[in-house]
């Protein structure tokens, strides 16, 4: 497991191992030069259940399987070459191989090649990504991507960091992203494509900066085996680009208008940054949305947090988040709206899931998390006939969810490294269903060591996690190791 995590394009953030090179300025200054990066490692867990504590787990990219113990091993490779003598123009290139689950899954948990000049860049493959500008190893996971799934294999396009918008005397900047991706078959509607598109606007110079942005996706296309086929021509798409009611052949019921076609949802995001030389803190506010009803001052559905960042050198705390979580209104403020359900959707079943894992806030449960809580819980088969799929009910079982989260990230003696997190919540299902049919309260906690051995390269990390509540109590370690080669 990688620890040392880079945050560097459109409120996404990408964790990268510590020999990463470091980036062009504008100034024409290389931000980097040749260089070869390989790493392999090995990392254990186990646990007092058949399952593991959810930080264990949980925003890891799918590399850690949810079982009673297993060996995760890897090797990954990362290149890049500067193509001009100011480094502005670049190539990068890399992957990176697992192997888990008790030897019986072998997958490219990265396969990319990435191109750019300063801060534009194209890319092609599967890359880790994390939305928004919550601090991705001390949060508990943005709304839209938190790093808890797999990548989806996707091409995008982005200013990977701000940039100024002219006129402005650098008073504006701007960043933003634009993907296509691939959601595969592991999933109801089969070969479905994901639209993705990003936009964050900052005002200030220096200490005090302002930002706002939007974050939108959705899950369209795809075939159902059992049902009319689901239009995916360019009109189609166009139809989800810009949110238009349509028909995309999924409205069986002619007395029925169509709706978006499509599973969307996104995220508004704002926040305040101050700074000096000596520290950094952010205040931020993610609010979610499945619909433009919920998009409404009234909405109080958020996270909330607080970042600090210590940038004195080799200080003791090096960083802390701390944020507040409330998914409990879902647009039921008026009786004639439509009561939302999180990450759920009527003809895309599966909904806002990857290979099993959710892909927003791992602090929602689906049923593959869910059946390990609940004895009435199972994972839906999704090769089976839409009826059967339907009568199972939603696929993420715990959608209203309020809590407080802390993390901390700190040095103890200058040897080794360390992160705390600690989160309690409430619990209350979603509106529909069983099992979840009361309040129900559950801690989830993390205690992880690094040590950078003396031998060159060698890195050795070592966790504990500890869960209790109504869901049941669990208690789970991991060790790992890592060996890093920078060329």
């Amino acid at each position: 497991m990688r620890l040392t995590i880079t945050i560097f394009f459109i409120g996404l953030s990408m964790p990268v191992i510590a020999q990463q090179s470091p980036e062009i300025p504008l100034n024409g200054t290389p931000r980097f030069t040749d260089s070869l990066q390989v790493q392999a490692g090995v990392t254990g867990t186990v646990a007092s259940k058949d399952y593991q504590p959810l930080w264990l787990t949980a925003k890891r990219f799918g590399t850690i399987s949810d079982r009673k113990s297993d060996l995760s091993s890897h090797i990954m490779l990362r290149n890049s070459h500067a193509l001009n003598a100011s480094g502005d123009l670049y190539l990068k290139y890399g992957f990176n191989l697992y192997n888990n689950n008790h030897f019986s899954e072998t997958f490219f948990e990265e396969g990319y090649i990435k191109a750019g000049f300063r801060n534009l860049e194209l890319r092609a493959g599967r890359y880790e990504e994390v939305s928004g500008e919550a601090d991705p190893e001390l949060s508990s996971g943005s709304w839209g991507i938190s790093g808890n799934a797999l990548p989806v294999p996707k091409v995008s396009i982005a200013l990977k960091d701000y940039v100024n918008i002219p006129f402005t005397n650098g008073w504006v900047q701007l960043k933003g992203q634009f993907s296509h991706g691939w959601m595969g078959d592991q999933q109801y509607i089969k070969g479905a494509f994901l639209h993705e598109k990003m936009l964050y606007l900052r005002v200030g110079k220096e200490r005090l900066k302002v930002y706002g942005g939007i974050q939108h996706f959705a899950v369209w296309g795809g075939n159902r085996f059992d049902l009319p086929p689901i239009k995916n021509t360019f009109s189609n798409y166009w139809d989800i680009l810009i949110g238009k009611v349509a028909d995309d052949g999924t409205v069986i019921n002619t007395q029925i208008a169509p709706n978006r076609p499509g599973d969307h949802r996104g995220v508004l995001e704002g926040g305040i940054q101050w700074e000096n030389d000596n520290l950094k803190l952010l205040l931020y506010n993610q609010s979610m949305f499945e619909t433009g009803q919920n998009i409404d001052i009234k909405n109080t559905d958020r996270l909330l947090g607080l970042s600090y960042v210590n940038k004195k050198e080799d200080p003791i705390l090096e960083k802390a988040t701390v944020e507040f979580i409330n998914t409990k209104k879902m647009n039921d403020w008026l009786p004639l709206r439509v009561r939302e359900s999180y990450y759920n959707n009527g003809v895309y079943l599966t909904g806002w899931e990857y290979r099993g894992n959710i892909i927003g806030t791992p602090l929602f449960i689906n049923r593959t998390r869910g059946s390990k809580y609940f004895e009435d819980v199972e994972p839906i088969d999704w090769n089976q006939p839409r009826d059967s799929v339907i009568k199972r009910g939603w696929n993420v079982i715990n959608n209203r969810v309020t809590g407080l989260h802390l993390g901390a990230k700190y040095n103890i003696a200058q040897i080794l490294k360390a992160r705390t997190l600690l989160t309690f919540t409430r619990n209350f299902g979603n509106y529909h269903e069983e099992p979840i049919t009361s309040t129900m309260t559950q801690w989830y906690t993390l205690q992880e060591i690094i040590w950078p051995t003396p031998v060159k390269g060698i890195t050795v990390n070592a966790g504990l996690a500890f869960d209790w509540g109504d869901f049941g109590g669990n208690t789970g370690g991991m060790l790992g190791i890592q060996w890093n080669l920078g060329l």
